[in-house]
């Protein structure tokens, strides 16, 4: 991944964020996953605060509108609407591009039902030491996407809370982390999973809510993380393991995100702003490229399984300043069948037996995240100062990965007077499971290759990985962010093969 993820933070009016998620903050993820990485936060989280009494007074910012534009956030329906604004990088805000109203035609598309909104990263990263070599690569990636507003278009009752939504994206670059010696985490999250195309199809779906939107179906191609196991903060951060939805989750077959799709279908049932229970089913894809390289091979050999993923979710306001928090718990059961990692079904390591490996019956994965708002800066869910954090499983007999922690700490710069501004601290702790450690000592002890798992193929004896990250998201003007990142890997890929890595990076982001 990836992700445009901060490409949605970016063109979202109203609501504070993006891959990473991360919606195209093109961290995206992310993330995305996808248009929402980590660049564009701050000026997310500050911007309703601002159309609704700065831009009264003062005037605009260049390259923003003339004139204050009320949120989508209050015109769109169900999902969309949620109190942090998408799930993840999801569709159509169009208020804050750097090349403003683009002469009139956002408004007059806007008016007719149609949102548009075009964002670029690029991520400049590089080890200053550590590593298996010191380099440095660029990742890049264009996302576009088109949202319709079928009640606007056609009209009638039937037609209203109808959207399609749609997403697509152009990649380039290297991955860093691959470079220098760790395939667990890569560094960039925009990286990956698209495959080498002019324009990779991340979703499709349409999306029909009822009931004062307290009842939202969604249906088409999705990323399982748009909905499930994403929280607004997310994609700020650069690391891949963090934006989008969160890791081992994306890294299992059942519950891949951004920007790789799934044919599946959402439903969220919300009775208050506060409070959400949602479930879906999806297609599980035996292929390394979900849907092909393109996005658009729906029809895959192998769909004959399915995920089904569940959450429930609280979203308190407490206090006099509406100290916003958001509280997740969720799980993921995929009902396909996988090998064992290590067992061949004897109890020895399928690696030197010559036996295959044993077939466990499903896979599995929870979640838990939250962050809480404890000091308030001004409007949106995001603005202010904030502490978060998650904790991932996933069943070890099949997934490298079982146990993934992370813990951040994230605010504006409204205290050395840079409101729009965003900074950020985290660290992350990944550990490996017993079986996968077990199946690569028994490799290395008879001088065999490691195997490849779901995490890629190892360079040594995996036990855990430590990640420590800082961000300072600079916003230059409206719709355009640049983003200095410094990350440190200690126990690069979960071994001690290299030395720990220190990455500098910048990363550049244009809601255009």
């Amino acid at each position: 991944m990836r992700h445009v993820s901060k490409f949605l933070t970016l063109v979202s009016a109203g609501t504070a964020y993006r891959r990473s998620g991360s919606a195209l903050s093109f961290a995206f993820a992310c993330g995305l996953g996808v248009l929402t990485m980590g660049a564009g936060t701050a000026e997310a989280q500050s911007s309703k605060s601002k159309a609704s009494s700065e831009d009264l007074t003062n005037p605009a910012p260049m390259g923003s509108e003339t004139q204050p534009v009320p949120p989508l956030s209050t015109t769109i329906p169900g999902f969309l609407q949620s109190p942090y604004g998408p799930p993840s990088f999801g569709a159509p805000y169009g208020t804050t591009h750097m090349f403003g109203t683009w002469g009139g035609v956002q408004p007059w598309l806007q008016k007719h039902g149609i949102y548009v909104a075009v964002d670029v990263y690029e991520s400049l990263m590089g080890n200053v030491t550590g590593g298996r070599h010191q380099t440095e690569t660029n990742a890049g990636q264009v996302g576009v996407t088109v949202d319709l507003d079928w009640h606007q278009i056609l009209g009638g009752d039937w037609s209203k809370d109808l959207w399609l939504h749609t997403l697509m994206v152009n990649g380039h670059g290297r991955n860093l982390s691959g470079d220098i010696g760790d395939n667990v985490t890569q560094a960039q999250q925009i990286y990956g999973a698209r495959g080498n195309v002019v324009a990779h199809l991340v979703w499709a779906y349409g999306e029909k809510a009822w009931f004062n939107r307290k009842v939202d179906l969604a249906a088409g191609w999705i990323p399982t993380g748009t909905f499930f196991n994403n929280s607004p903060w997310l994609c700020s951060f650069a690391n891949v393991s963090m934006c989008g939805n969160v890791t081992p989750t994306k890294y299992l077959n059942g519950g891949r995100d951004w920007p790789s799709g799934n044919m599946g279908t959402v439903l969220r049932l919300m009775p208050n702003p506060h409070l959400y229970l949602m479930g879906g089913l999806f297609a599980v894809s035996p292929h390394s490229y979900n849907g092909g390289i393109s996005g658009w091979s729906w029809a895959q050999s192998g769909l004959g399984k399915l995920s089904t993923e569940v959450e429930l979710g609280w979203i308190p306001e407490f206090g006099k300043d509406k100290l916003i928090g958001h509280y997740k718990v969720g799980a993921m059961y995929d009902n396909s069948r996988y090998h064992d990692l290590y067992d061949d079904g004897s109890g020895q390591a399928w690696v030197l037996s010559g036996r295959s490996p044993r077939y466990q019956s499903g896979q599995t994965s929870v979640w838990v995240l939250m962050d809480q708002m404890l000091i308030r800066h001004g409007d949106g869910p995001m603005n202010g100062l904030m502490l978060a954090g998650y904790y991932s499983y996933a069943s070890g007999q099949t997934s490298a990965m079982n146990h993934h922690l992370v813990g951040s700490l994230l605010d504006t710069g409204k205290l050395w007077g840079r409101p729009l501004d965003t900074w950020g601290i985290a660290y992350q702790w990944m550990n490996f499971s017993r079986a996968a450690t077990l199946q690569q000592e028994a490799s290395f002890d008879n001088g065999l290759p490691f195997q490849s798992t779901n995490f890629g193929v190892p360079h040594g004896i995996q036990s855990h990985e430590n990640i420590y990250e800082f961000f300072y998201s600079y916003h230059i003007m409206t719709g355009l962010t640049l983003q200095p990142d410094f990350q440190y890997f200690n126990r690069l890929g979960g071994t001690t093969r290299y030395k720990d890595a220190a990455v500098l990076g910048l990363v550049f982001n244009a809601a255009l």
